[in-house]
């Protein structure tokens, strides 16, 4: 069952300049991004840096506010509810960063960062009755201890600050704020790109276990291709603001089309020295998100462009042979 609909999503960021800080053009950020996310299932989403993989995630967050398009949750488009109701359907979509020490309060213990969630969302009671508050103090706290050895950390971690931990330690941290108010929906960007090797298979193997347990979707934003197929059902390839090609995760590690996509999974280390792979290439410059080329925004550095390339855009369109692989490509390679 789908639980999140992208359509047509744009994000234009204004370039401004002179004494007077006029605009004088835009940065297209992201330009006509759609895809489907069904219940359960976990989309990577790979690219170059620039590409506009975490833009993507920060739309529909609501961290940045689009400039067109939709985003559909649970059939509910939530750019046209107004706010009370975007901050209940907020609750149902959370993210994890990519720095965790940039993204938690270094002024904050580990409980009182845990704690900000449920009283910005009403599930602390404030009121001065002695009652209430005891136990609306009870009910938390006992989540809050729950939710801290979910993760691997021990109760009395709850006291210490985010300076006392290693990096692979406050990633958990940020992954219990995440997983706080039970959301269904998680936006991982790059969560494991800052850490070390090692830590990195323990994080995912928590995010594996947590998407099992708890019910829970995910989109994971990475440049790591590897750690992406590790994790992924489905996966999304963008190239200057596009998704170039979409398919089930075997079939772009397999059966990648696009000749971008090509180029990209060439690049991924083999452990065995004995196997060679052919690696591609690419020539030619990397064109100004500013102004990109006409047509096929790939066409300054792919070795098949034609005329058709330069003038037509080419479109999403379906593999006959694979109904669910999705490629951006005049020519079906």
């Amino acid at each position: 069952m789908t639980i999140l609909e992208v359509k047509n999503l744009k994000k234009y960021f204004p370039v401004t300049g002179g004494i007077f800080l006029r605009r004088t053009g835009w940065v297209y950020a992201l330009d006509g991004v759609s895809f489907t996310l069904n219940r359960g299932e976990t989309l990577g989403i790979v690219g170059e840096s620039g590409c506009g993989k975490t833009t993507l995630g920060r739309c529909i967050m609501g961290l940045y506010d689009s400039t067109e398009g939709q985003i559909i949750i649970n059939h509910r488009p939530i750019s046209k509810i107004n706010s009370k109701l975007r901050k209940k359907l907020a609750l149902n979509l959370q993210m994890i960063f990519q720095d965790p020490f940039e993204s938690l309060n270094p002024r904050q213990t580990v409980r009182e960062i845990l704690e900000e969630k449920y009283i910005i969302h009403g599930k602390k009671n404030r009121k001065n009755n002695e009652r209430g508050k005891s136990n609306s103090n009870f009910s938390m706290i006992h989540q809050i201890n729950e939710l801290i050895e979910r993760v691997g950390l021990t109760q009395e971690d709850l006291s210490k600050f985010p300076h006392e931990f290693s990096g692979g330690q406050r990633q958990r941290i940020g992954i219990a704020r995440a997983i706080s108010l039970n959301p269904e929906i998680i936006i991982c960007d790059e969560p494991v790109s800052a850490l070390d090797v090692s830590v990195q298979s323990k994080i995912l193997n928590l995010l594996l276990e947590l998407q099992n347990t708890l019910s829970l979707t995910y989109i994971f934003i990475s440049h790591d291709l590897s750690v992406v197929k590790h994790i992924s059902d489905k996966i999304a390839v963008m190239y200057m603001g596009k998704i170039v090609e979409i398919a089930d995760a075997n079939d772009i590690y397999t059966n990648g089309k696009h000749p971008y996509t090509k180029a990209l999974l060439s690049s991924i280390p083999i452990p065995d020295p004995a196997v060679l792979r052919e690696r591609i290439i690419l020539k030619g410059e990397v064109p100004s998100v500013e102004n990109p080329p006409s047509g096929c925004r790939f066409n300054t550095r792919c070795k098949f462009v034609k005329d058709i390339c330069i003038k037509k855009e080419p479109e999403l369109f379906k593999n006959p042979k694979v109904p669910n692989h999705l490629t951006a490509c005049h020519f079906n390679f």
